[in-house]
């Protein structure tokens, strides 16, 4: 994700400088020729050209989408089932691990944490490791999306969606509902608390 959003970057970038460049020149020169009243050649290089960067923008794109899909031998999986307007988790490799995660209310809050996006229990994950979840709603439409993370996953009601993801580094990774799910569709925060894996077993045999 982060190669392609260099290699991205890099071809709107160029686009930008020459459009820049171009407007420049138009501003600023004065020669005007009366007599062209049409340019075969550049209306055939101006349709030909962008649709080569088309295509230079949609091949790693594709083939990124398609990998993303690929799910081998996860680690741990974990389910997230979408609620009016909470988070349910399931931590399906063991025995009876769920519990439900709702906002912080603003008048409990303290100046460490994000203004609606805390939540009382923290979905705790290990960090490198292959990690399937599966997110499902129990009600309408949600979107169980961490934007840090790279993950946007719908929430349908009698379906399983299910995505995977590597967390490389320790931390607190906040995301929200992205679905127009209702009134408090944007009160649906998530909280991912990436942990070492000794620090993820030790959590996971105290709740367990």
């Amino acid at each position: 994700l982060i190669s392609f959003h260099d290699h991205t970057l890099m071809i709107i970038l160029m686009i930008l400088t020459v459009v820049a460049y171009m407007m420049i020149t138009l501003a600023l020169n004065k020669n005007v020729n009366r007599f062209m009243l049409e340019g075969q050649m550049i209306e055939v290089a101006w349709t030909i050209i962008p649709a080569i960067i088309l295509i230079f923008i949609a091949v790693p794109s594709l083939r990124l989408l398609y990998l993303m899909d690929e799910i081998h031998k996860p680690t741990l999986t974990l389910k997230a089932i979408g609620h009016q307007w909470y988070w349910s988790y399931e931590y399906s490799d063991f025995l009876k691990v769920e519990f439900d995660s709702y906002m912080m209310p603003q008048d409990e809050s303290n100046k460490n944490m994000f203004r609606l996006l805390d939540t009382d229990n923290h979905t705790t994950l290990p960090m490198n490791s292959f990690i399937r979840i599966v997110v499902t709603a129990a009600d309408v439409l949600h979107s169980w999306t961490v934007p840090s993370l790279g993950i946007k996953t719908d929430a349908t009601p009698g379906r399983l969606n299910q995505c995977s993801f590597l967390i490389n580094r320790p931390g607190l990774f906040y995301g929200q509902c992205s679905e127009i799910c209702g009134a408090n569709h944007s009160f649906m925060p998530i909280v991912i608390e990436s942990i070492n894996t000794n620090m993820f077993i030790n959590w996971i045999s105290n709740l367990s």
